[in-house]
């Protein structure tokens, strides 16, 4: 579970001039939630979701994950978090274009120290159930857009984290592959277990999670 107390952030744009993100945020997500924080561009949802995934640091308030506070650790800390308890999934994928599609999957969970055996086996898994096993020894740039954003949804997930952060994943993504994105990580959530929480324009999105969180100027306006 993730608990937001009074979270502030700011961002400063040359003094005396600063712009306050977020305000006054404060919100629980259970384990388990399929969830999108929704509102126009600019209203703190991709902050939000920095914040929440120990990316960003807080100006004030706590973030606390299974109790433990977060929201003020040191970057190492804040590194470790992310490693064991986070998955990310990026508009940009932002895989690591050196490696391939199966050494792209099993990324995260090599750092963390899973046997070659391990990793094997749930990269299988993984890509297996989001239909890219047949792409595992490929390059990312020889796949399409739709295929890599899966590759990136494997390896946000192949560690098997307690939530998996999504920041506008279907963005770059037609229709067809959005709906199909979409539908493989409902199942993802259902299968596994692990909350998903999305930040979002996209109407598809909007109409199949299970929570919208409406935010506006830096505040929670419906949750």
């Amino acid at each position: 579970m993730i608990q937001l107390q009074n979270v502030n952030k700011y961002f400063y744009k040359g003094e005396p001039r600063e712009v306050h993100a977020l305000i006054d945020i404060t919100l629980t997500i259970q384990d388990g939630e399929f969830t999108l924080f929704s509102g126009p561009s600019g209203c703190g949802k991709t902050t939000l979701l920095n914040a929440i995934g120990a990316l960003d640091s807080i100006d004030s308030g706590e973030i606390y994950l299974d109790e433990k506070e977060i929201g003020s650790l040191s970057e190492d800390a804040r590194t470790s978090i992310r490693l064991n308890a986070m998955g990310f999934v990026f508009q940009a994928y932002n895989l690591v274009p050196v490696l391939s599609v199966e050494e792209n999957i099993g990324f995260i969970m090599k750092l963390r120290g899973f046997s070659d055996a391990q990793i094997k086996q749930r990269v299988l898994e993984v890509a297996s159930m989001l239909e890219i096993d047949n792409k595992l020894s490929s390059l990312p740039h020889a796949l399409s857009g739709g295929q890599q954003q899966r590759v990136a949804v494997a390896r946000a997930v192949a560690a098997k984290p307690k939530f998996i952060l999504a920041d506008e994943p279907t963005a770059n993504l037609d229709s067809k592959n959005s709906k199909a994105l979409m539908d493989m990580m409902r199942e993802l959530n259902e299968k596994e277990g692990v909350s998903i929480l999305f930040a979002s324009h996209d109407d598809y999105i909007h109409e199949n999670v299970r929570r919208i969180i409406k935010m506006n100027d830096g505040a929670i306006v419906d949750a």
